[in-house]
This record gives structure tokens, C-alpha cells and sequence, in this order.
């Protein structure tokens, strides 16, 4: 693979001087990539290439490979109804169809973007506002809302969705939700930068975050009620390992003798995981959490917490994967032009295939 380095570096060269990557904003890229198994990961900014991030919403994605990985061990059904995996008494069966594990993990259950009694919750710290969120409030919102499936219910994002499938399986893991990700995943790709709950040493390696105006703010956390929507902190490196293993799931089980171990299920699980399973927004599908475009056969998907933007794709008939890491919540409010992370990778896209980027906005 051709040394992206130094066309990054003039693409970048206007920002790292004056716009969001200038030292005065502590703000920091990092850019990986891996092209037919060649990797290269390149910093910018206060980043360093070991630099971990909170990734919000890619952490979905990891939900829905544990639900895959759960299936083909037979410890969950993919039609099953979620209500069955929480505790007894918790929600009533509805007389009409009910929210299963496959409507959640295609963002199909009908259910909001955020529970009520934390969208609407004066209490609810801006900066942090997952933190106070538990299982006491996730089941006060069920027990009225109830876990019937509108009919008709199309594609609609909900955070919610995620953290309730994420909960869900954890529960029936019979452990939290981090050591669920740990055991069917983390552990399995040796995966060691990514986590719920960072070390002390790779706490020092965590980015502080900054919001769209630069001032720092505090990192999100995430009781088990939620976190399935977008707990998870991580590493360009440790990004890539992962993307490698949904790129050729068909050399993780290489030597395993244990049968019902995690890595070997894996592959059957990454071809559940990868399967389309309906219209998402615009061009893409949906998978198990992954957006996907038939026409590219790319999978993606991005995430944004208070502090910090992301940006994950891979392309198993490219073989070719992009990760983009940003400490600084980058969406513009008023629609004006693409997320700085959006437009990087992008220009990442046009510069492996071999064509101009395009500046910068």
C-alpha cells in the first residue's frame, strides 16, 4: 500500500495551523487504515497513534456481534422476545406483536431515540447524561411504555433500542455487560485497549474531550442499563484488529479445538452479523447494527458522544478497512457542511483509491 503520510499531512496542514487541529483547541486525529492487511495509522494534533477514544456509537456494533456470537452458541434466539430475557415481572406480555431481539438489533423495535424519563429529566446532567441511568430507571420507563412492536414500525435510530439489547444479553450472559464484550469479543481478537471502564495507564492515554467549541468536557459514562448503545472507549490499533477480523472472519477459528469456544463460533457469527436484514436511511441497509451500501459493499458506522466523533468501515471486497478518531464533538448544528470526521474519511476513501481529496471545509 502506497505511504498515505504525505498526502494527509498537505490535506491536513490548513487545520493543524487554524482550524479544529490547531494547538489551541487540544484537539487530536488519528487516522487508520488497512489495505489488504498492510496498516498504517497516522496522528495529528494532540493525538499520539496510541491515543484511546470514547467511540459512542460503534460500540453498537459490538452489541450485535454479541448477539450473533449468542445465537450460535444457542443461548439466545434471534425472534426471541426481549421481554424473556429480562427479570420476571419486569414488563407484562403484550397482546400484540412484541419487540424481539432482531427488531432491536436492526433499529426496527419502534422504540425512541432516548427513554422519556431521561430525555425529559431536568435533573439529567448535560455532560454526563448516561450516568445516572440504571436499571431502576430503564425498567420504570418499560413498565409504562411496554415492549409492544407499533405495527408497521420501520427503521428509526434509538439509542435506547441498543442499550436495552445490550442489557438484555448481559442479563442472560449472567454477568455485566463490559465482561460480556470481553468474553465473546474482546478476549477472543485480543482486543486490550478497548474497554467500559479504562486502567489507570490507559486512562493517561485517553484524550481529553472537547465540545464543538473547543472547551473541554467531561468523558460519558454508562451504568449496564445503556451501555450497549455506546459505552465503549478504544484505539485506532485495537479498532483495526477488529475490523481485520470482520474483514476475513474465515481465519479466526484457524487451530481452535474447543468447539463452543468464543473465537469459534465467531466466523458463523460474523456471517449472521454481516447479513443484510432490510432498508436503513438513504442508500444503506441494515445488518446487525452496521449500515451497509449494496452497490459498494461497505459496511460503516460512526459515533459522537459530548467529547469525541468516530467513524469505522470496512470492505470485504476491497479488503480494506478505515478507522477515524477525533477528541471533539464536531457536529454542526445547523447542517452547513459534513462532520470534520466524515470529510476525513471521506478524503481517506478518494486517496487509497488513488484520486484527489478534496479540501478540507
Amino acid at each position: 500500500m502506497k505511504d498515505l503520510g504525505p498526502a494527509l499531512d498537505s490535506l491536513l496542514a490548513p487545520v493543524l495551523e487554524r482550524g479544529p487541529l490547531a494547538p489551541v483547541t487540544g484537539s487530536g486525529l488519528v487516522i487508520g487504515i488497512l489495505d489488504h492487511g498492510a496498516q498504517q495509522i497516522y496522528a495529528y494534533g494532540a493525538a499520539q497513534e496510541d491515543s484511546i477514544f470514547e467511540i459512542g456509537s460503534v460500540t453498537k456494533t459490538f452489541t450485535g456481534l454479541a448477539l450473533a456470537q449468542m445465537i450460535v452458541q444457542k443461548k439466545v434466539a434471534l425472534d426471541e422476545p426481549v421481554r424473556e430475557l429480562l427479570p420476571p415481572g419486569i414488563v407484562a406480555q403484550p397482546a400484540a406483536t412484541e419487540i424481539t431481539l432482531l427488531d432491536l438489533v436492526t433499529q426496527r423495535s419502534g422504540l425512541p431515540r432516548l427513554p422519556e424519563n431521561l430525555a425529559r429529566n431536568p435533573a439529567v446532567n448535560p455532560t454526563n447524561p448516561y450516568a445516572n441511568y440504571g436499571a431502576d430507571q430503564l425498567y420504570a420507563y418499560l413498565r409504562k411504555r411496554g415492549l409492544k412492536r407499533p405495527a408497521g414500525a420501520k427503521f428509526e435510530y434509538s439509542n435506547l433500542g441498543f442499550g436495552l439489547l445490550g442489557h438484555a444479553l448481559a442479563l442472560r450472559a449472567g454477568t455485566s455487560y463490559e465482561e460480556m464484550i470481553r468474553r465473546e469479543i474482546l478476549a477472543p481478537l485480543g482486543l486490550e485497549d478497548t474497554a467500559v471502564a479504562l486502567s489507570a495507564a490507559q486512562r493517561a492515554r485517553l484524550l481529553p474531550g472537547h465540545d464543538a467549541e473547543n472547551k473541554t468536557v467531561p468523558a460519558w459514562d454508562f451504568q449496564d442499563a445503556l451501555a450497549g448503545c455506546g459505552a465503549l472507549r478504544s484505539s485506532a490499533g485495537d479498532l483495526l484488529k477488529y475490523l481485520q477480523a470482520n474483514l476475513h472472519p474465515e481465519r479466526l477459528a484457524a487451530g481452535e479445538t474447543e468447539p463452543n469456544s468464543s473465537l469459534a463460533t465467531m466466523p458463523a457469527a460474523f456471517a449472521l452479523d454481516h447479513a443484510e436484514r432490510g432498508d436503513a436511511q438513504g442508500p444503506y441497509k441494515i445488518a446487525f447494527a452496521w449500515m451497509y451500501v449494496p452497490q459498494s459493499q461497505g459496511y460503516w458506522h460512526n459515533g459522537g458522544t459530548g467529547g469525541y466523533t468516530s467513524e469505522g468501515l470496512f470492505n470485504r471486497k476491497k479488503d480494506l478497512a478505515i478507522v477515524v478518531l477525533h477528541n471533539r464533538q464536531d457536529i454542526d448544528p445547523k447542517r452547513a457542511k459534513p462532520q470534520f470526521s466524515s470529510q476525513i474519511l471521506q478524503n481517506v476513501i478518494l486517496l487509497v483509491n488513488g484520486r484527489e481529496p478534496m479540501p478540507l471545509q
